[in-house]
């Protein structure tokens, strides 16, 4: 066989295997997704079947989800966490953005020094603030509040980071020739960078919506009134330690995973483009 024959073979074998391991990993991402959905259809006597069964027998049973909205105010929980979400995304990013363009145009004494340390907080777990966090909010009277839910998380150094990234592949020509027109920083913030960066901005306000909407920890501890519960603890109201009824459980993750993928759906095209200029965040 001749190798310039051999060649192009050897190449579509490769991007066959490439193809088929990345069906493989999507599979495995997508399987305990899946699988939540489909049990949430299923009764308890079904979940208990051996061997197990991946579909239930009706995709009409609805009583899971009924049985959801009798023993807990789900939809109260999924409006505080809508707004939890929506607020700290959106304050974080703004923050973010605000402190990005100064790291990236200004010039100030400890300048590398303080964006240092900002990149080194992000070495420390969250969890070691817990207790000191807790204590400020509690002596503020700010329990049972929506903005004590987001405060502590306001100020991302990975979204800092990338939106400092980002602003760096803009020439500074254009700011020169900017303030040179007469534009000064908000406007040439508002008017050409947000448009350059809003990819990357995009794919960090999914990103923090779903690490706000995903929250358990910090709200249980600044809520104690059942009206002001995120979806996270009221998923964790339907368990129980000696008789958990999972396919309960399953339907309480079903209905709270509607907003994460209507948001994802709306932004898919902004969070590729996003992903192909490396701007994911884990």
């Amino acid at each position: 066989m001749s190798p310039l024959l051999s060649k192009p073979r050897q190449g579509a074998a490769k991007d066959l295997l490439v193809v088929l391991a990345a069906i493989g990993f999507g599979v495995i991402l997508v399987f305990p997704v899946g699988y939540a959905i489909l049990t949430a259809f299923k009764t308890r006597a079904e979940l208990s079947v051996y061997p197990p069964r991946l579909l239930p027998e009706s995709f009409s049973n609805f009583e899971n989800f009924n049985m959801v909205f009798q023993i807990t105010p789900i939809m109260r929980f999924i409006g505080n966490s809508f707004i939890v979400s929506m607020m700290g995304s959106s304050l974080r990013i703004a923050f973010a953005i605000l402190a990005a363009y100064a790291f990236t145009y200004f010039t100030f004494p400890g300048k590398t020094i303080l964006f240092g340390i900002i990149l080194a907080s992000m070495m420390f777990p969250a969890d070691t603030l817990v207790v000191t966090n807790y204590l400020t909010i509690l002596r503020l009277n700010m329990l049972d509040n929506y903005f004590a839910m987001t405060v502590t998380a306001l100020v991302g150094a990975s979204q800092m980071f990338m939106l400092r990234q980002s602003m760096k592949t803009i020439p500074l020509s254009y700011r020169d020739a900017a303030f040179i027109d007469g534009c000064g920083d908000l406007r040439y913030l508002f008017h050409i960078v947000l448009p350059f960066t809003r990819p990357v901005i995009l794919i960090l306000l999914v990103q923090s919506f779903i690490s706000f909407w995903n929250a358990y920890l910090w709200p249980l501890l600044v809520t104690n009134r059942l009206q002001m519960r995120t979806v996270q603890i009221g998923v964790a109201m339907l368990t129980n330690p000696l008789d958990t009824n999972f396919t309960l459980v399953l339907a309480a993750v079903t209905i709270i995973l509607i907003p994460s993928f209507v948001i994802f759906i709306f932004l898919r095209m902004a969070v590729i483009r996003g992903i192909d200029s490396g701007a994911l965040v884990n």
